[in-house]
């Protein structure tokens, strides 16, 4: 049977847990991961130490889950604690963050159980995008057969090749580097541990389309 895959985001804007996090000055960085075939850029500027931030809360309390700018992504302590003791792969780094400022966005009490977050970033990994079995349009055969970059104006589903994947539970799929992809045993240990701010939607049913008329309610909460 061909495993399952989800695409895994932040949980909806204005949620239960909705929060925002601003990298704090002075923000290091160096450049992206570029393709080691045709010299493509694939990723987004890196973050470098200090890791500082600021966060502010728009919902009830904060998750297990932040995204920051770029690649850059926040995970509570358990979260990375139970990461590593199950033996997941696919996310590098575990840096520690220290929060400079931590505050609410309107009226309200400052924020209390603020968990201790770690920066990390997803591997890119080598499964890769099968366009005859997806629907992505306006995408022309890509030009580099190791990155797969592509140009393309709307994803209504997508399948990844079989025999790509090599087993991370969490990456980047070739072809669609910006796009991040969990295993179904991912999922599992999600909805196991009940972690926060995250949902996930199987990637045949995942929607892209920023010329789309509403919203598409494409995806569920991966946690309450």
């Amino acid at each position: 049977m061909f495993p399952r895959f989800f695409v895994l985001e932040e949980g909806v804007l204005w949620s239960h847990y909705d929060a925002e996090v601003d990298k704090a000055e002075p923000v290091n960085r160096r450049e992206g991961v570029d393709c080691p075939r045709c010299g493509a850029p694939i990723g987004m500027m890196q973050w470098l130490p200090p890791y500082r931030a600021n966060l502010e809360l728009h919902g009830k309390e904060f998750g297990d889950f932040i995204e920051a700018l770029g690649d850059d992504l926040l995970i509570s302590e358990r979260f990375a604690q139970a990461f590593r003791d199950e033996g997941l792969t696919g996310l590098e780094g575990f840096h520690s963050v220290e929060l400079l400022r931590v505050r609410r966005k309107g009226r309200g009490p400052k924020p209390s159980n603020v968990p201790h977050y770690f920066a990390v970033t997803a591997c890119f990994g080598r499964a890769a995008v099968d366009l005859a079995r997806s629907h992505i349009r306006g995408a022309q055969p890509p030009a580099c057969a190791e990155c797969r970059s592509m140009q393309f104006k709307s994803i209504y589903g997508f399948s990844l090749e079989p025999g790509t994947w090599q087993g991370e539970d969490i990456f980047r799929p070739r072809g669609l580097h910006g796009v991040l992809t969990v295993s179904e045993r991912f999922e599992r240990f999600v909805a196991r541990h009940g972690f926060t701010n995250l949902r996930m939607t199987p990637i045949e049913e995942y929607v892209w389309d920023p010329h789309a008329p509403e919203p598409l309610p494409n995806t569920k909460e991966g946690s309450a």
